[in-house]
């Protein structure tokens, strides 16, 4: 398998919701320590790797290690666990679905049970379900069983139970977590290509796994006051609205059109100066790019723009389709120009280019 599909299919498959990153945490700390000049973890467990001298400009370079999740709630007498969610999920997307529960004894599958349709109401049948309503079934016996037997307590983590794929002729990569281990596969990419270079001769590149983000950006704000750098990029998954029931007003990103640079959403506007650097470097190395105007969604680069006095700050993402789901699908063109691009963001940015982009007058 080619080196860039495996470390994606790698990085789906690895279990890792917010607030239970380890092992992600674990995975980037082998893939970052052999190529930085140093390596730390902070107190919320965001990983900070640092390429130069610390004396330099720098600029953060970050992407989240948290996936959509669930946690136990609680156990019922009978031996079911109810839940509750880490992150945005849309209730009908848990329904029917398979679940690893994370345990101190390793991994229970389970799958969210739903009433069948021969003893529905008929005014049921188009209702959404509840998440309260919801609940896990591994199988188990009664409450004591699942506690004794299977090692769950309340408090305990679940993630899909996704497995990677290819779609159609290749290009199309099919797995869970894309939000936000394709901007982790990105920044390990672009570390591998510039570790070895002469890059940091003027600046200093931090690349930082963060924690958290999928309830509250919480990994970002402790990282960035770490950091406290004097530009942002964030490397996230972005919103694709190629398939049926979207349309341009949701969002304009498209599969197999490049990288995404944000405009806007709910947590941030970019840094205007950043922005048309991003797209100076696009148009001269000739690598596509597009643009998504979001009125919701929320990503790292807003808690680093706000961090101390304010960072230039900016977005970009690897166009993704069914986001916040079980599955989701990208494209390994796109994947490869976003690590084009950011690579040669990272080559072009100079001392000098960073203290005009943080000047205002």
């Amino acid at each position: 398998m080619d080196s860039r599909i495996n470390l994606l299919k790698t990085l789906s498959e690895i279990n890792g919701p917010s607030g239970y990153e380890e092992e992600v945490r674990n995975f980037m700390r082998e893939a970052l320590d052999p190529l930085v000049d140093q390596i730390d973890v902070d107190q919320m467990g965001s990983i900070i790797g640092r390429l130069g001298v610390e004396d330099n400009p720098r600029i953060m370079l970050s992407a989240h290690m948290d996936e959509l999740g669930l946690m136990v709630r609680y156990i019922t007498e009978e031996g079911y666990l109810k839940i509750h969610p880490l992150g945005g999920w849309l209730d009908q997307a848990i329904v029917n679905q398979r679940w690893i529960i994370l345990t101190d004894k390793g991994t229970v599958p389970g799958i969210t049970g739903i009433k069948t349709i021969h003893v529905m109401k008929a005014e049921d049948r188009k209702k959404v379900f509840d998440r309260d309503s919801l609940f896990i079934d591994i199988g188990a016996k009664n409450r004591e069983d699942v506690i004794k037997n299977y090692g769950i307590r309340p408090g305990d983590a679940i993630v899909p139970d996704s497995k990677f794929g290819l779609l159609g002729d290749g290009d199309l990569l099919l797995g869970k977590a894309w939000d936000d281990r394709v901007g982790l596969a990105v920044m390990i990419e672009v570390l591998r290509r510039i570790a070895k270079s002469e890059v940091t001769i003027d600046k200093t590149i931090y690349f930082v796994a963060t924690v958290q983000e999928e309830i509250g950006l919480r990994g970002a704000k402790t990282s960035s006051y770490a950091v406290s750098p004097d530009i942002a990029i964030n490397l996230e998954a972005g919103v694709a609205a190629d398939f049926p029931g979207m349309n341009n007003d949701e969002s304009q990103e498209r599969l197999g059109l490049g990288p995404t640079v944000f405009l806007h959403d709910s947590s941030m506007i970019p840094n205007i100066k950043l922005r048309k650097f991003v797209m100076e470097v696009a148009e001269n190395e000739k690598i596509p790019i597009q643009f998504n105007v979001l009125n919701g969604y929320g990503q790292d680069g807003a808690e680093a723009q706000r961090s101390r006095s304010g960072t230039p700050a900016i977005n970009i993402a690897v166009p993704t389709r069914y986001l916040h789901s079980h599955n989701g699908v990208i494209s390994m063109s796109d994947f490869d120009q976003t690590v084009q691009l950011i690579t040669a963001l990272m080559q072009k940015m100079n001392s000098d280019e960073i203290k005009n982009i943080r000047q205002f007058v």
